[in-house]
């Protein structure tokens, strides 16, 4: 007899596997997973049994949303009133002042309708010393309101984040939205080339050195349904932008060369996806090659804690080859089968929010973004903040280039329009109108000053012998300018990596744009080296590294910038010396000069004796002084060295005790390069 899987008839039934599973083991069909088969006899019971349901369902619904709806009115009058009449009952029996976390003096003063001058005195007795256009704390002022009569009370700020507390969508209002997949795996084994193979785009050849350097976003449609996917660079440089990635995805397709094996990045990607909790689909990449293993691959895979479906595990695992196409279509169709078993839903009647995957700051359009739309609708024209940056969305563009008007949950689309180019993570958000988003956007930054200015490190007594110590650490100090933010973070965090305990790496400024002449007059001052990835400096800008004789270094693949930072340390570490003697010289005669002491008359021996040479006196073998010369004299003029056969008249620094027939040998200490 045929037999029918559990996830096809799910779809045709209109209903997601999860829930046709359950409904089996009602009806005491026990099956293990969706990947599972029932007899067509069963299957038919069970679509009969679903048509009747939806005609009875049909009925009832609609006298329940409309009683929903009557409650949650009743609910929020009755909220309404009670706040009316708590905060009558407050104004009826004292004087509130609303303050914020912080206010200046003279707000204060304006607030409570009182003179600078005296509010100044009031802290002045508190023991706080406050100018006019300082700012004092919440806790300051209420004590000083307190005792004007007023009760202070915490003001929520409306453009403060409180403003973005999670909204609850009513689940009537979510519909299926389209799963965000990021590609993960190690460097190398085909992750760009499964996805041209997906969208028959040639992304890699456009890549230096066919590694992908930013997260790009591209969406798919299969059988007129849409998965968008994240392509997560491999090298482990960008661990960060991978675990980015993982962050707002909700399938990882995990992909492994069938060649190769798991690798160090493939490890990485499997933790990343468990910590995110997201479901890993396995495409064995590269199975055409005649060395493929596709076996060694799964029981690897099951040593990390990888265990697939035909093992016995949860996860599914899909042979392909990128090159040749084979089991492209299997692998898509397993996306969905997934992507169903997760119910993903979102509302798109409300303001939309996302998260900044990437941006840029381009010569002709300004800082361009990168986002993903997680909920809601974006729209040409809306204001949005996105982390301290602001503006009105002036135009969208999606993966294929076209200009669109509107983007709904689980898009992906460049918009032109912000105010400054967002940090890549950055959560993004719809606001009323432009002036609450700029008011968000600087008040975030004024935040982001002040804790700029509170990381400055002071000394105190309590540190300041572990400062002391720090002193025989060398600072490298690097300045960072590449094409996006992801590419700056990932540089950042591959140069904290090489910091040892002689060479400590300073980032001491990282951005977006080309490399300006203040990016090298602050290396300049900061004796600091500029590494450009993937942006060139202008002839002026070269003159002034020049001029200014700073090392000024573009790149246009990540590790062979870390490989030249690497060199540069074995340069800063430190060093080794040795010994290389220069010369002996025989005492032959000494001379007692009154208040300088003994001078030793000598004769060159070999090599020679310089004035700012280390000096061994040895007598019958035995070294008995070591230290530097204090003079040196050819008859009464002093030179600054007497080669080998000349005489000469030799001070040693603090010390007399000269005999005829001494030896001293002159030495420099030479440092060793390290290699």
């Amino acid at each position: 007899m045929s037999k029918i899987r559990v996830y096809q008839l799910a779809k045709k039934l209109g209903i997601t596997s999860k829930e046709l599973i359950s409904k089996l083991g009602e009806f005491g069909l026990e099956v293990a997973n969706h990947m599972s088969t029932i007899e067509n006899e069963d299957a038919n019971v069970i679509i009969e049994f679903y048509e009747s349901e939806k005609e009875e369902k049909n009925g009832s619904k609609n006298t329940k949303k409309n009683n929903k709806e009557k409650k949650q009115s009743e609910n929020k009058d009755k909220n309404k009133e009670e706040k009316i009449e708590k905060s009558d009952n407050a104004n009826d029996n004292e004087l509130i002042i609303k303050l914020e976390k912080t206010i200046t003096v003279k707000d204060l003063a304006d607030k409570l309708s009182k003179n600078a001058n005296e509010i100044i005195m009031k802290l002045m007795n508190l023991g706080v010393m406050a100018a006019l256009n300082q700012e004092i704390d919440f806790d300051t002022a209420e004590i000083v309101a307190s005792e004007y009569g007023y009760t202070a009370v915490l003001e929520k700020n409306d453009n403060s984040d409180d403003e973005f507390e999670e909204e609850e969508d009513n689940p009537e209002d979510l519909v299926k939205r389209a799963p965000i997949v990021t590609v993960m795996g190690h460097v190398d084994h085909g992750k760009t080339s499964l996805l041209d193979a997906i969208r028959k785009t040639k992304v890699t050849a456009g890549e230096a050195g066919g590694i992908t350097q930013h997260i790009g976003a591209s969406e798919v449609d299969i059988n007129g349904e849409k998965i968008v996917f994240l392509d997560t660079p491999g090298h482990e440089a960008f661990t960060s932008l991978r675990a980015r990635g993982a962050q707002i995805t909700d399938i990882a397709v995990l992909v492994v060369a069938a060649d190769d094996g798991v690798m160090p990045q493939t490890i990485e990607a499997i933790n990343h996806a468990k910590a995110a909790d997201v479901p890993i689909i396995v495409a064995i990449n590269k199975i055409d090659k005649p060395d493929a293993n596709p076996d060694r691959v799964k029981q690897e895979l099951a040593e990390h804690g990888v265990l697939i479906e035909e093992w016995g595990g949860d996860v599914v695992c899909v042979p392909v080859s990128a090159l040749k196409g084979e089991g492209i279509d299997q692998l898509l169709e397993m996306i969905l089968l997934v992507a169903e078993m997760r119910e993903l839903k979102a509302n798109p009647n409300r303001k939309a929010v996302g998260t900044i995957i990437e941006s840029k700051l381009d010569k002709g359009r300004g800082p361009v973004a990168t986002v993903i739309v997680q909920k809601g609708t974006l729209n040409v024209g809306d204001s949005i903040i996105a982390g301290a940056t602001y503006g009105r969305v002036r135009a969208m563009i999606n993966d294929k280039g076209n200009r669109i008007k509107k983007a709904g949950p689980s898009t992906a689309v460049e918009i032109l329009g912000l105010s400054d180019v967002p940090e890549a993570g950055d959560k993004f958000r719809v606001v009323k109108d432009d002036k609450t988003a700029r008011q968000i956007a600087e008040k975030r930054q004024q935040e982001i000053r002040e804790k700029s200015l509170k990381a400055t490190q002071k000394v105190t007594l309590e540190d300041l012998f572990e400062h002391i110590q720090q002193g025989k650490v060398k600072d490298l100090n690097i300045i960072v300018k590449a094409d996006a933010q992801g590419s700056v973070e990932a540089i950042k965090q591959s140069l904290a990596k090489l910091s040892n305990d002689e060479v400590r790496i300073n980032v001491i400024h990282g951005a977006v744009g080309t490399i300006t002449e203040s990016d090298i007059l602050l290396a300049s001052a900061s004796n600091a080296i500029v590494i450009g990835f993937n942006v060139r400096p202008s002839s002026s800008v070269t003159r002034l590294a020049e001029t200014e004789n700073i090392e000024l270094k573009t790149y246009r693949i990540i590790y062979e910038a870390i490989d030249d930072i690497e060199a540069a340390m074995k340069g800063m570490l430190e060093p080794e010396f040795k010994e290389v003697v220069l010369g002996k010289i025989e005492v032959r005669a000494t001379f007692k000069v009154p208040n300088v002491g003994t001078i030793a008359g000598g004769y060159v021996l070999e090599g020679k004796v310089t004035r700012n040479s280390n000096v061994r006196l040895v007598r019958d073998g035995i070294v008995i002084y070591e230290g530097k010369i204090s003079s040196l004299k050819r008859f009464k003029d002093d030179v600054k060295e007497v080669a080998s056969g000349y005489e000469c008249g030799i001070g040693l620094e603090n010390y007399n005790d000269i005999k005829e027939g001494d030896i001293i040998e002159t030495y420099i200490i030479e440092e060793v390069k390290k290699s």
